[in-house]
Order: structure tokens, then C-alpha cells, then sequence
């Protein structure tokens, strides 16, 4: 079996890792299957890729420009690398015990949290469990789509799932994980705790979300993290590396 037929093979295993979530359209799969395309191209006519290179490289200017895409190539590519090592630590950053948990909202399918906010529920509620006193904050608002809040949607879980209600405090303004650590900070504050919090979300979010809270004041964040389906985890990890990006580019 030749090299080509086996990279080609892998770069259509990639192309299809990028495809299986497509009912989740975002930056994340978009970008995976634009760079997986362009590799199956570049495999497929080697040959052919292999002399335009010769020839822009038989320039000076040319030269200059492989070089600098080169260097671009591989700093990305270390820099990619460098944020999944820290975005896994982050993800497994439990606590010893939790000042108080924060559950960062996603989609509601009407009144009933979605698969991913039923996950990170799960994982609140291992929190929950693993911290008897503590208090837990739902925190996301009504997106335009939703009949319910997704605070409320996910106080109604917890409640169904057995959890106190009085350890359970909505937080239903939050547009973005910006919005979802602001306003929780506001209601710790009005409670006279401490800024340590303990934020449940999918183990990719971890990080940025960490980032996030620190940003705004956080003293101690620790992680508490959802599973993630592994037909998502390649969209979902590149979105992240984008956010990330985003975030250290802009600060939000």
C-alpha cells in the first residue's frame, strides 16, 4: 500500500470526523473540513503540488514566501498544541471542596434542556453530591429560540433529579460565558461569599471559561467537566482553539 493511499485514507477519516456533527454548524467543523479538503487535494496531485513548490521556490521572493507560510505552518501547529495541553489540565482542575458551582447554560429544546445541558447537569450534580453545602447557580438567560430560560430549564432538572432547592440559584440574564460568570459574581457578592467558583461545562470550555472568570476577578477556579460526545470532540476542540484565540486577541 502506497504512502499516498494511506494519507489519503487518514485525511478522509479527518474529513469525516468534521462531518459526523454537520447538524452542529460552526467555526469549529468549517474550519476542519476546509483543512481536510485542502489536504485530500494537495495528497492527491502531489506530484504536480510538488513542482509549483520547486518553481516559487526557484524565486527569491518566492523563497521568502515558502519559508515565512512554513514558519507560519509550524507555529500554528505548536501553538495548537500547547492549548490542548492546557485545555486538558483545565478540564481535570477538580477541587478539594467548591466555594460554589456555577453551571454554564447551553440550548434548550423547548422547555427540556438539550443532550449537552443535560450532561453538564450530570456533572453538576455529581458537584452537588461531592459538595453537600454547597450552593449551585444556573446561570443562562432565553435565547430567541427557547420557551424557557435556560436557568430554569436547568433548575427543573435538578429539581426532577432530586437536588434541594434551596442550594439551587437562577441566574437568567446571561447571553455568553462573559455574561454567565458577571452575573454570578454579582449574586456572590450580593451573598457576601468569596470570587472562588467551581464552573461546570464541557471539559473543551474549561479553559477559556477559566480565562474568562480570572479576567473578571475569580480568586481560585476549579472545574467540574461534562462528557462530551466523541462525534462532537473534534468540532468542538477546533471552535475552542478559535475562541481562544479570539479571547487572547480581544479579551472576550
Amino acid at each position: 500500500m502506497s504512502v499516498k493511499i494511506i494519507l489519503l485514507a487518514l485525511e478522509t477519516l479527518l474529513l469525516f470526523l468534521f462531518l459526523v456533527p454537520l447538524s452542529v454548524i460552526c467555526s469549529g467543523n468549517l474550519l476542519g473540513i476546509i483543512v481536510s479538503v485542502m489536504l485530500m487535494i494537495i495528497t492527491a496531485n502531489w506530484t504536480k503540488f510538488c513542482g509549483i513548490i520547486s518553481k516559487i521556490w526557484g524565486h527569491g521572493a518566492g523563497k521568502f514566501g515558502l519559508i515565512f507560510v512554513i514558519t507560519l505552518i509550524l507555529a500554528g501547529i505548536i501553538y495548537v498544541g500547547i492549548l490542548s495541553i492546557l485545555m486538558y489540565k483545565a478540564q481535570e482542575n477538580r477541587p478539594e471542596k467548591a466555594n460554589v458551582i456555577v453551571v454554564l447554560g447551553c440550548q434548550v429544546k423547548g422547555e427540556r434542556p438539550s443532550r449537552m445541558l443535560r450532561r453538564r447537569l450530570d456533572a453538576a450534580i455529581t458537584a452537588m453530591n461531592d459538595n453537600p453545602d454547597t450552593l449551585c447557580i444556573v446561570s443562562g438567560g432565553k435565547g430567541d429560540d427557547e420557551k424557557i430560560s435556560e436557568a430554569l430549564a436547568m433548575k427543573n432538572y435538578l429539581l426532577e433529579k432530586g437536588m434541594d432547592i434551596d442550594r439551587i440559584i437562577m441566574e437568567d440574564k446571561s447571553t455568553s460565558t462573559y455574561e454567565n460568570i458577571q452575573n454570578s459574581l454579582k449574586i456572590l457578592d450580593e451573598l457576601g461569599m468569596s470570587h472562588d467558583m467551581t464552573i461546570v461545562t464541557d471539559g473543551f470550555h474549561q479553559y477559556r471559561a477559566s480565562l474568562i472568570a480570572k479576567a473578571q476577578g475569580v480568586d481560585n477556579v476549579t472545574a467540574y467537566s461534562a462528557y462530551t460526545e466523541p462525534r462532537y470532540l473534534f468540532t468542538y476542540w477546533v471552535r475552542e482553539w478559535l475562541g481562544l484565540t479570539h479571547f487572547f486577541m480581544l479579551g472576550s
